[in-house]
């Protein structure tokens, strides 16, 4: 497993050396000579502190892993637990609008939703995780055998129907919500956290100054406005920005643009639009967004068990700032919804 450098070791690892004791250091010992006082060289090094594999941010815990499919259009914003999220997947769905999949782990936010459907993109996604639990609130009927074989433990609101609820003030098929303790508890066998690939730390040399980069699907569009006050990227969707349920606007320390070949699967919606797939296993380009910058990088997966790798043109390791995560599944060019 590949050891990230950290930002937070300059700031939280160093030892703090105690008063020097009363009685000198030349005195003998009872029955012995005189001990000689312990050099620099033997002070210990400390440790570097523990870190999360998917933020970055201090913490040794590695809990299990939950993902989360949320509606993503007008009609269910504001989200509810986004901001709580270790990473949010943004991919493109039919008719070319896009929904999300959140990882969470080193939080778990009480409540989440609104818990839409799952995609076949999905399931290429999360083995990487090992075995995660996965809320979703049904899938194409002929999506069902795909859904259990796939890598994960199933706790949508037909296997574990007692952690789903109906907001009020809401309408279906947007007011379906969960309570994440019991989405985790009808899921023991999920897999805790471990590392995927992403690494965290120091900027690398270069990149250009930007205060916005825009993502355009064939029917919705992302921007991101770097914030030097909240240290974040802001997220705004078609023009509006994207307010969470809890209060204040999305955004993350880390926007990762990954383009990645995508096409139509052999799955439809009931208006017979396909289902887009993304291929997240391979290689391809990539923009790193951080610290008020654009950074041109490169992403590799080996296999759908490994972690996706991203790296400077240079070879080196793209580190990502401690925080949350957003990565955008982008196509090279848009696919027809």
């Amino acid at each position: 497993m590949r050891v990230p450098r950290m930002i937070a070791v300059a700031l939280a690892g160093v030892a703090v050396l105690g008063p020097v004791a009363a009685c000198s250091s030349n005195e003998p010992a009872a029955g012995g000579s005189p001990q000689a006082a312990p050099s620099a060289s033997e002070t210990p090094t400390p440790e570097p502190p523990p870190t999360h594999p998917f933020t970055g941010l201090p913490g040794a815990a590695r809990r299990p892993v939950l993902a989360a499919k949320i509606e993503n259009t007008s009609a269910g914003k504001p989200q509810l637990g986004l901001r709580s999220a270790d990473i949010v997947y943004v991919e493109q769905v039919e008719a070319g609008l896009t929904r999300l999949m959140a990882i969470f782990s080193s939080k778990l936010p009480p409540k989440i939703g609104p818990v839409r459907s799952a995609r076949i993109s999905d399931l290429h996604i999360l083995p990487q995780f090992g075995k995660p639990a996965l809320a979703y609130s049904g899938v194409q009927t002929k999506m069902i055998p795909r859904v259990q074989e796939a890598s994960l433990v199933d706790v949508s609101d037909s296997r574990a129907p007692g952690a789903y609820y109906r907001e009020p003030g809401r309408y279906a098929p947007y007011n379906l919500f969960a309570t994440t303790k019991q989405l985790l508890a009808k899921a023991p066998g999920a897999s805790k956290a471990k590392d995927i690939g992403f690494t965290f730390g120091d900027a690398p040399e270069g990149g250009v100054d930007r205060k916005a980069f825009t993502v355009k699907y064939p029917a919705a569009r992302f921007t991101f406005a770097w914030s030097q006050q909240a240290g974040r990227w802001l997220v705004w969707q078609d023009g509006k920005k994207d307010m969470a349920a809890e209060g204040g606007q999305l955004g993350a320390p880390t926007i990762v643009v990954q383009y990645a070949k995508t096409e139509r699967s052999e799955y439809h919606d009931l208006n017979q639009s396909y289902t887009p797939l993304v291929h997240s296993v391979g290689k391809g380009r990539a923009v790193v967004l951080r610290d008020g910058k654009a950074f041109k990088a490169t992403w590799s997966r080996k296999t759908e068990e490994d972690g996706t790798v991203f790296s400077t043109e240079a070879g080196e390791p793209m580190n990502f700032a401690p925080g949350q995560v957003w990565v955008v599944l982008a196509a090279p060019k848009p696919v027809i919804p």
